[in-house]
């Protein structure tokens, strides 16, 4: 890329003097050199679209490419991919099983394989080693190696003294600790929320004091360390409360929620549709009311994809047996302008899934002004378009959403150099 002119945009940063204006935007190299209401073109390539928006590059708080070792689900470039195709410029990789990206040379794996992509990738260090949840890993290796963050991805650190000792640890290096509020020994064998749905089709569920008990026992270890603390994934009024709470005293508190969570709760599961099988389970409708409030009200600060591939061998069982998660970063985005922006307004989707993220991370956060490094997202918030098979740039297909009419669409995202275009299929 060496000229672009982007034509008669609306601009959506709350941290631009551009917020909520039409203007014409110049990039050169990389760089946005000019915004202004008109600027003529002088054969530069040129963005134009009806309804055209933009806003700082999107970034993905928590996605699952589990290379290596299961490429089979999703690779690194697949992965990214989709991330580009919704609308992503930077990705927070959650640490893999097989191997367990516990060590320096793992996280230098995944940045050295992204490189020249178009996309930033933040990828996460285990807490502990091989995911044991026993002793903690190199995290300062792994930090100075690149991973910004540290978490034990779905296996929660039911260890009080390896979870204190990794936050106290963090501290001398500023780390980030990801808790995945989780306590399995409540119910071993719960596979969704416990209440109505899963009395009516004979399932264990997993209550909510499942997920109440580790955020009480993370915040009281964080207030004791003042650490860095963020909850990936809170499914629940209950542990929402106690956050809202705990806010009000703890300045390094920060907490997320998935798009899944926001629009789906467990009736969706009703005939045993494995595709929406996700953990945390999807909770209630006066759960998914709260989370809604939340975001909302600014308790919570991340909406991520969640993607969790899974392969069709492992998907095509019966529900026990087939793994939690689903595919997602494509849709996000998409899913978020179709359904929360008449109730929470595109500015805070874009808080939440751009800003925030690289705040909590200590990211450089994009800005839509002169002289700044370009990293925007170009959309359409009323487009309509049908996600299906045709159209999915993921390698997995594990997601109940193919045929969903969504009004958003992103025509592509612009990272430096490297401009990612979206076409309807």
């Amino acid at each position: 890329m060496s000229s672009i002119l982007i034509k008669n945009v609306k601009i959506i940063d709350p941290n631009s003097e551009f917020n909520n204006s039409k203007k014409d935007i110049l990039l050169k190299n990389g760089i946005i050199e000019r915004v202004e209401d008109t600027i003529e073109n002088n054969n530069f390539e040129i963005i134009q679209e009806d309804n055209l928006h933009v806003c700082p590059g999107l970034f993905d708080f928590s996605v699952d490419f589990p290379e290596p070792g299961n490429e089979q689900k999703e690779t690194l470039v697949s992965g990214l991919l989709s991330s580009k195709s919704g609308g992503f410029t930077g990705v927070g990789l959650q640490p893999t099983y097989l191997p367990s990206r516990d060590k320096k040379s793992e996280i230098l794996f995944c940045i050295n394989s992204s490189k020249n992509l178009g996309i930033d990738v933040v990828p996460y260090g285990a807490i502990s080693k091989e995911l044991k949840g026993e002793q903690l890993a190199e995290m300062f290796d792994m930090y100075k190696a690149g991973a910004l963050a540290f978490t034990d991805n779905m296996r929660p650190v039911l260890n009080s003294g390896l979870f204190s000792r990794a936050l106290l640890y963090s501290k001398n290096f500023n780390g980030l600790i990801i808790s995945f509020p989780y306590e399995k020994s409540i119910s071993p064998n719960g596979i969704i929320n416990e209440g109505i749905v899963s009395t009516k089709l004979g399932i264990e569920g997993i209550p909510d004091l499942s997920e109440e008990l580790m955020v009480n026992r993370d915040l009281l270890i964080n207030k004791y360390h003042d650490g860095r603390l963020h909850f990936n994934i809170l499914s629940s009024k209950k542990s929402l409360e106690h956050l809202k709470n705990a806010k009000k005293t703890q300045s390094n508190l920060s907490c997320g929620t998935s798009i899944f969570h926001l629009l789906f709760d467990d009736e969706i599961i009703n005939e045993f549709d494995n595709r929406f099988k996700i953990l945390p389970p999807l909770r209630a409708k006066e759960d998914r009311d709260a989370l809604l409030e939340g975001v909302k009200n600014g308790t919570i600060d991340v909406i991520t994809s969640y993607h969790q591939p899974n392969e069709k061998e492992t998907t095509n069982v019966e529900f026990s047996l087939s793994p939690f998660g689903s595919i997602s970063t494509q849709v996000c985005f998409p899913l978020a302008l179709t359904y929360l922006k008449e109730y929470i307004g595109i500015e805070k989707i874009v808080q939440c899934m751009s800003i925030n993220p690289r705040t909590i991370l200590q990211c450089e956060v994009p800005i839509i002004k002169n002289g700044y490094t370009t990293n925007m997202t170009l959309f359409n918030p009323d487009k309509r378009w049908i996600y299906d098979k045709s159209n999915n740039t993921s390698m997995s297909e594990n997601t109940g959403l193919f045929g969903t009419e969504l009004n958003g669409f992103v025509y592509g995202t612009i990272h430096g150099s490297n401009y990612h275009k979206n076409l309807l299929k």
